[in-house]
């Protein structure tokens, strides 16, 4: 074998390797218990609403509902889909990532597409419990989910791990005072 040939064979042997690898760490079995509604839930209730300010330009109140709202679409629907090309390759890379990952990172300002929030004046406390509520409803809820705007058709555990990373993310955007 020439040494042309020889480097090209150990490229491609590279590129499999790194291929296969990443393959598996996607895709290898993580419990992630951190990442429980019952304890989004019990964090949520230690907040104290008067204390928390938001960093970026959403306030506490767009905040929580933005949350609420995402959990809402997860059982009626999204109101606008990306692409099932999108779906399948880029959202479920995306969601992948997060998942090994237990974390999830992202714009916290992007909107859901579609999504409408009324923001004058809105109470953090009513849309704290908004966000509640949603997840107790997300819980309880035994119907089909609808396919994620961005990552396509998730499992309900593979979506309660998606909400709880999504308020995660969020959270800590807000500074306590």
């Amino acid at each position: 074998m020439d040494r042309r040939s020889s480097i090209k064979l150990l490229a491609a042997a590279g590129i499999a390797s790194v291929t296969a690898g990443g393959y598996l760490w996607l895709n290898k079995h993580r419990d992630h218990p951190q990442l429980a509604i019952d304890l989004t839930l019990e964090r949520l209730s230690k907040l104290n609403i008067d204390a928390l300010h938001a960093s970026g330009s959403w306030d506490v109140a767009r905040t929580f509902n933005h949350l609420a709202q995402s959990i809402e679409f997860s059982m009626a629907g999204f109101p606008q889909m990306k692409s099932p090309v999108f779906q399948n390759t880029v959202g479920q890379l995306a969601f992948s990532v997060f998942h090994a990952r237990g974390k999830m990172t992202h714009n916290l300002e992007e909107a859901i597409p579609g999504e409408s929030i009324q923001t004058a004046n809105a109470d953090p406390t009513a849309s704290l419990q908004r966000l509640v509520e949603s997840l107790q409803k997300f819980e309880a809820f035994e119907e089909p989910l609808q396919p994620h705007f961005a990552y396509g058709s998730l499992q309900k555990n593979e979506y309660a791990r998606a909400h709880v990373m999504h308020i995660n993310n969020h959270l800590e955007e807000f500074k306590m005072t």
